[in-house]
């Protein structure tokens, strides 16, 4: 391997890690609020129970996701220190709004949350818990703002080799940023539903649990079907809307996802299955469905798409065969592209389909799941679904602009650190890899450690009853 397949094997790894945890946050926030908006508007103390509960694993899940986030802005200095001068004024201002802003609202109210149970009033409590939600939620906004200028790149100048922001509203009226926040959150919102409903079949397959604490993870069940049904529904017509998208402004990532060579005839058939032959420009083993991929393009029965080998030969006269030296080929990994597109939908249909069943066998009069361990565990399995179809997600939108790490300005080759070494590059990976399994450990463990816990026990303020307060008068007793 060269200093670029390692400094982008390096990118992925701590992206991906470090995506598990923002999703996974954004989603048990909104959780949390939800149960405890529950409590404040009925009085009813399972949901503060739930809050409480559920609350560690948000908690849990937001420290790793500090950890991981460090580490990958470290390497970003490290290894891409060429993308990082050329880009520094456009990342700037978002990543800025970010820290200063985003995350410092939600460190704050986090603090104040966990440490104020029974102290304020029930309403301020619940203010403190939205604010976190919304500092998650404009915190995705900011980076998904650079990142959706390195997608589709607005509102700048090239000064002296370097990309100048010289509007920055247009990176907010962006159209490529809104359909990527649109579809990042509303999939954070189905792992949160998704992890909330998994992890409590997890407790329900138990059979030590108690009468009155499978009482609460029922509410915990339907809550959790019903965000994972709604929101995974959004996310599905939130991506439909991307792709199209796509058709016209990144034309090659979309024929990659389809692994369309040759242009299509008119109506384009659907490739649902097939394997890309990238030395000959084929696919292999497919299995054509006529007329569908125009209608999933245009909403029409009509319409051909243009394939890479022609979009290959534009981009080529446009930007050049050669860029710094670099002999350019524009095709990105098909097989890559292809099939994680086609994990990422049928995982998001799988959601679809076990969240629907799920509402039908927790209905009132007919609460028929918690009695099918078969189904009881099939949605323990689907907790880890999301993390993949997120992964899956996530690879497109990275993978897809190959050989750029700005859509046009600036390929993957001209972004990687002058200075660094193989070697130096060999150690970091390790060093990562380590760090990064160990967290995973570490945090399964805690997690696994909370679920061991009672929901009917949370009586006092969650973690925070392990951290002496040192205003307490009773301390200095």
């Amino acid at each position: 391997m060269d200093i670029v397949d390692l400094a982008r094997f390096q990118f992925a790894m701590t992206t991906v890690f470090h995506f598990f945890f923002v999703p996974f946050s954004i989603g048990t926030a909104f959780v949390v609020a939800i149960l405890e908006t529950f409590y404040v508007r009925t009085k009813n103390e399972a949901y503060k129970k739930l809050a409480k509960f559920w609350g560690n694993i948000f908690l849990l899940s937001f420290a790793v996701g500090v950890v991981t986030g460090l580490i990958q802005e470290f390497q970003f200095g490290m290894n891409w220190s060429d993308y990082s001068r050329f880009m520094g004024d456009i990342f700037g201002a978002p990543l800025a709004l970010e820290a200063l802003l985003s995350f410092f609202i939600e460190s704050t109210f986090i603090g104040l949350w966990m440490f104020t149970w029974d102290r304020v009033k029930k309403g301020t409590h619940l203010f403190f818990m939205w604010m976190v939600c919304f500092g998650t939620l404009t915190s995705a906004l900011w980076i998904l703002a650079a990142n959706s200028f390195m997608q589709h790149p607005v509102g700048y100048a090239i000064k002296g080799g370097r990309a100048e922001m010289v509007d920055f509203f247009a990176l907010l009226k962006n159209p490529q940023l809104w359909f990527e926040y649109g579809h990042v959150i509303l999939a954070a919102l189905t792992m949160g539903g998704v992890v909330l409903a998994g992890l409590t079949a997890f407790q329900m397959l138990k059979k030590d649990t108690t009468k009155e604490a499978k009482g609460l993870y029922k509410k915990s069940m339907r809550l959790g079907l019903w965000m994972a049904m709604i929101f995974s529904v959004g996310t599905i017509l939130v991506g439909d809307f991307q792709m199209k998208y796509l058709v016209t402004e990144q034309p090659m990532k979309f024929a990659a996802t389809e692994a369309i060579y040759e242009t299509t005839g008119d109506p384009a058939p659907w490739t649902a299955v097939g394997i890309a032959d990238t030395k000959n420009h084929t696919v292999k083993y497919k299995v054509d469905i006529p007329v569908l991929l125009s209608l999933l393009s245009y909403n029409k029965p009509s319409g051909s798409v243009k394939g890479m080998d022609e979009i290959n030969a534009e981009m080529k006269e446009k930007y050049g065969t050669t860029i710094d030296g670099t002999k350019m080929d524009y095709i990105p990994p098909v097989n890559t592209l292809f099939w994680n597109f086609r994990v990422m939908a049928g995982f998001g249909a799988w959601i679809i389909l076990v969240s629907f069943v799920g509402l039908l066998m927790t209905r009132k009069k007919k609460e028929t799941l918690y009695k099918r361990r078969w189904m009881l565990w099939a949605l323990a399995l689907t907790t880890f679904v999301p993390f993949i179809a997120n992964t899956a997600g996530w690879f497109i939108t990275e993978f897809g602009r190959y050989p750029w790490t700005v859509y046009g300005l600036f390929t993957i080759q001209q972004s990687v650190s002058p200075n660094v070494s193989v070697t130096s590059l060999l150690i970091s990976n390790i060093v990562y890899f380590t760090l990064f399994t160990t967290l995973a450990i570490v945090m399964i463990g805690l997690v696994k450690r909370q679920l061991q816990n009672d929901p009917t026990q949370m009586q006092g303020h969650g973690y925070a009853d392990k951290i002496l307060d040192p205003f307490d008068k009773g301390r200095f007793k």
